[in-house]
């Protein structure tokens, strides 16, 4: 039987340079300080750990609808009821644990997260309620990638929990008091699945959870699009995966502790033949020797280790979605989702901040009149009613970056008497906003770029281009720092204008969009994860003679397809959205989409 691998509770229950600096800003230009809306859980701490001690404490099996297939591959359909209270968790998912792994530490795996789901349906009976348990990764520091198959259809943010920061899984005393054992337990602010996840084959099956503020955990990096030799190469025979999950095929208990297993990843071929259509080649991968039968000799992810990461070089390759019942099944392969061919769709979630804290980027912009600056959210393919943010007078640049990625929209200003940069940022502690100068004399610089990450460590970046045209990195630290700059190299003036946020060609690293002047041909710049000269390749002409077009802006994923776009304005005023397609051709993007006039009352773009 494939199953998905979350589990359920009642099985829980048994088991820079000297011109960046970091000083405080003492200057006369406006600061607006707008209204934010903080992101938020639906519960309290006391609520939080009272939602994990339901889990724990719940008995009822949360099954999920499945295949029943033999190890030659064949399937006949099976209702939701017929998967194994042990393996199955929840209406279309299932959960794995590790057969054959051995102990690990937190410090070894610090990116480890366990999802915690407790819903009582408000009622005093206790045999409706649903719980069930599953692994994530920390990406980002709000950031935590898991299996779809234990997202969709579940409401995170009401009913959800996530604990870091501990290798031992939560435990309930005698008095109703809960041991987190030195975890921390965060709420859910908001979920995404893939869009195409389908419950009846587990397909597309990767999601991400936001947490409402920034954990500890020491975040680990999805692997990249064009990674081929982590599935096939050297490094593949020895990828790695963690979790909670059962340890027996013969008992329901899942490990109190963090266990690990080396399962080397299989080619497609082989797992096609173990499991024939079942198997998506391309969205899956296989990964372990083939299963003996028994728990001899077996080493496999089983229920309870759903959404758990398979890390090849300290990057997550996989992640757990399914397997047979009982993990166990003679020529067996545990089954995971292909990261590789993800991440395109993923990487937009995890550098999602934005304004109104959707899944869909805003825009920011300042009217030339009276330098105020409005916020207009997107509504995928138009934009809401603008909303003002106060005067932002004195500043030539401003930009929507999150330099610390503590999950709200951070500004990068520069102001226009001097050139000095600032990091404007808010601080949900104080519900307040801090300005920091980052940068002194900056005045020449043709451009400024806040593209997102671009050296490759999930840490946002900040780019210029100086007067003689050289185009620098400043690394960011994740903090609104900078290590010492490292120089692209030259030409970068020849271009009008230079934009970049997120991902255009969807294999997960931040670009850069430039037009020609003199021609106004339009360029893509793919980003390599790299930094120095290696840093984008060779351009790749999209557009010839963009004429038309005065004022460009890359905000993101405007239409939350997770691809990013572009918008440009003509002199006339009229705004038109360009949705990314995610090809780096002539292709780039889709038929325009015009999202109203009278635009030209806007000097800035954010």
């Amino acid at each position: 039987m494939r199953v998905g691998l979350p589990l359920g509770a009642a099985a829980v229950a048994a088991a820079v340079t000297a011109a960046l600096t970091m000083t405080s800003a003492g200057a006369t230009t406006a600061s607006a300080s707008p209204t934010v809306k903080p992101a938020t859980s639906s519960a309290s701490l006391t609520e939080l750990t009272d939602r994990v001690a339901g889990a724990l404490a719940s008995d009822k099996d949360f099954k999920k609808a499945a295949k029943t297939k033999d190890t030659k591959g064949t399937t006949s359909s099976s209702s939701s009821s017929s998967s194994s209270s042990a393996t199955a968790s929840g209406s279309g998912t299932v959960s794995p644990m590790i057969i054959g792994g051995t102990g690990t530490s937190i410090s070894s795996a610090p990116w480890m997260a366990q999802l915690w789901y407790y819903d009582d349906k408000g009622t005093s009976d206790t045999g409706d309620d649903l719980g069930f348990f599953c692994g994530g990764a920390v990406v980002a520091p709000t950031k935590i990638l898991t299996a779809a198959h234990c997202v969709k259809g579940y409401d995170w943010h009401a009913y959800g929990a996530v604990v870091t920061g501990t290798d031992q899984l939560p435990t309930t005393d005698s008095s109703g008091n809960t041991d987190l054992h030195g975890g921390t337990v965060s709420g859910v602010w908001r979920q995404w699945n893939h869009p195409s996840y389908n419950a009846t084959t587990i397909d597309n099956d990767i999601a991400v959870l936001t947490l409402p503020s920034p954990v500890r955990a020491t975040p680990i990096r999805m692997t990249t699009s064009d990674d081929s030799a982590s599935y096939t190469g050297t490094a593949a025979r020895s990828a790695k995966v963690y979790g909670w999950g059962r340890t027996s095929s013969t008992s329901g208990d899942i490990s109190q502790t963090l266990r690990t297993a080396t399962l080397p990843i299989q080619s497609d071929s082989t797992c096609s033949g173990a499991y024939g259509s079942d198997f998506v080649a391309g969205h899956m991968v296989c990964a372990g020797n083939p299963a003996t039968g028994s728990d001899t000799g077996t080493t496999a992810t089983c229920n309870g280790d759903s959404g758990g990461p398979l890390v090849v070089g300290n990057r997550i390759v996989g992640v757990v979605s399914w397997g047979v019942q009982n993990c166990v099944a003679k020529g067996a392969y545990s089954v995971f989702s292909k990261v590789r061919t993800y991440v395109g769709a993923a990487y937009p979630r995890i550098d999602d901040t934005n304004l109104s804290g959707d899944h869909k980027a805003d825009l920011f912009v300042r009217e030339h009149s009276t330098s105020t600056g409005y916020e207009k959210d997107s509504k995928g393919t138009s934009f809401a009613s603008r909303v003002s943010w106060g005067s932002f007078s004195g500043y030539n640049t401003i930009l929507q970056t999150a330099l610390d990625r503590d999950g709200y929209q951070d500004f990068v200003l520069r102001r226009s008497s001097d050139g000095a940069v600032f990091w404007l940022h808010y601080i949900p502690t104080t519900q307040s906003w801090s300005r920091k100068e980052i940068a002194t004399n900056w005045s020449t610089r043709k451009f400024i770029v806040a593209p997102g990450d671009v050296t490759g460590d999930y840490l946002p970046d900040l780019l210029s281009v100086d007067s003689s045209g050289i185009l620098w990195i400043y690394p960011g630290k994740g903090d609104g720092t900078f290590a010492a700059r490292v120089e692209v190299g030259s030409g970068w003036g020849q271009y009008n204008s230079l934009r970049g946020h997120g991902d255009f060609d969807g294999d997960g690293k931040a670009d850069l969009i430039a037009r020609q002047s003199g021609t106004d041909d339009v360029y893509l710049y793919r980003g390599t994860g790299k930094s120095g000269s290696g840093a984008f390749a060779s351009r790749v002409k999209v557009r010839s003679g963009w004429t038309g077009y005065n004022a460009f802006d890359a905000v993101g994923d405007v239409t939350g397809d997770g691809k990013a776009d572009f918008l440009a304005r003509t002199p006339g005023g009229t705004l038109y959205l360009y949705p990314g397609t995610g090809k780096a051709t002539s292709e780039i993007f889709a038929t325009r989409i015009s999202v109203g006039t009278g635009f030209q009352a806007y000097d800035i773009w954010g």
